[in-house]
């Protein structure tokens, strides 16, 4: 069976290959029509463009990834039935689903694959990107790279408020911050010109700490006044301050979808929840929709396989260009009932997990079903 393995291996891989880089290709094209004028803007040269789309290339994968393998294994198994290929490995005592067992091997090997590039490179990429694109901007009121300006951030678990000035995500350096927090029955208050985490330390530069007065209407107290103080108590991480710029600008678009420059790993959504433990129903429904999501869309590559089968195995002498259609309409369907679900659990109509999990399971249990009617 390994040489039939490898022969069919060979015949999905080879037009996989293609199609990856022609919906690559094709993508990138599309988009830089689309972002011309915000490069121009930028002042980015022709180097810094392809330095753009370089970075960009993660998030892109993961979008064109079970197309790709959609087309390719429609054509694959298309041009296999053509020339009655698979009749003659199936009267030889190979059943179907032992015939398709490299496909799903291919099918989760390209799950994981795509889990790992949204957890691990799309984030970064998508900070990398927006990086580029604010570099060359100049002028009075513009804000350097990576700049925030104001920033709330709030950690309800540990109960304290900050009001930063102006805040830099990409070197996690904030300007006039502001650090409210309860203890010993009263409220106390930081103020310093600028602060830095090093080596897991908050330190504050040019500090002013003040406790509220017990009799009303009376100033705070002042109970502290240096030049550097280093803050270990409080715990907050660049990484959890980041994430809340990401879910505080998703949060203000409607429905569960991301910006141009921005997305949020599972780490970010279990941080900001973390810090949040109580949001409101509305927040809540669409990060964890989102979580689910995130967690169910890398095995669109192993349910492209489930569904690809029953439409690709039945003999006949069928033009390959029948896998070209089939693919259109099969993903078209895949995106249309996955968006669907997805604005059903943001909005709170049904479960996060169901919204999120419902294409998969529903393409997924549809393509066995007609893969076991197939004669």
């Amino acid at each position: 069976m390994r040489i039939l393995d490898r022969y069919l291996l060979r015949e999905l891989l080879i037009p996989f290959g293609y199609c990856l880089g022609g919906f690559l290709i094709f993508w990138m094209a599309f988009d830089l029509f689309a972002m011309l004028n915000d490069f121009q803007k930028a002042g980015l040269s022709l180097l810094e463009v392809a330095e753009y789309y370089l970075v960009e290339t993660p998030g892109i994968l993961i979008i064109i990834l079970p197309i790709a393998l959609l087309l390719a294994l429609l054509y694959a198994l298309t041009n296999h039935a053509r020339y009655h290929e698979l009749t003659a490995i199936r009267s030889a005592g190979v059943s179907l689903w032992r015939l398709s067992l490299p496909y799903f091997a291919v099918g989760l090997a390209l799950s994981l694959i795509s889990f790992l590039i949204s957890e691990l490179w799309v984030p970064d990429s998508a900070d990398a990107g927006r990086r580029l694109l604010e570099a060359h901007q100049t002028g009075p009121g513009v804000l350097r790279p990576g700049e925030v300006r104001p920033l709330d951030f709030r950690n309800e678990a540990g109960g304290r408020v900050w009001h930063i000035g102006v805040y830099n995500y990409f070197t996690g350096e904030m300007f006039n911050p502001k650090v409210i927090w309860p203890a010993e029955g009263s409220w106390f208050t930081l103020n310093a010109s600028h602060a830095l985490r090093t080596n897991g330390i908050w330190t504050f530069f040019d500090v002013q700490e003040l406790k509220d007065s017990p009799e009303a209407g009376m100033p705070p107290i002042p109970v502290l006044q240096t030049n550097v103080l280093a803050v270990p108590e409080f715990s907050e991480t660049l990484e959890q301050i980041k994430s809340e710029i990401k879910i505080n600008e998703i949060l203000a678009l409607p429905g569960v979808r991301k910006t141009k420059h921005s997305d949020m790993s599972i780490l970010d959504i279990l941080d900001y929840l973390r810090l949040h433990p109580h949001p409101s129903v509305g927040t809540r429904n669409r990060l964890y929709t989102k979580l689910q999501g995130r967690l169910a869309a890398p095995w669109t590559c192993f349910v492209v396989i489930l569904i690809a089968l029953p439409f690709g195995v039945p003999a006949g002498r069928r033009n390959v260009f029948v896998g070209v259609a089939s693919s259109i309409f099969i993903g078209f369907a895949y995106f249309v009932l996955q968006q669907v679900c997805l604005a059903l659990g943001a909005g709170g109509y049904v479960a996060p997990w169901l919204a999120a999990w419902s294409p998969n399971l529903s393409f997924g249990l549809a393509g066995i079903w007609l893969t076991s009617r197939v004669r």
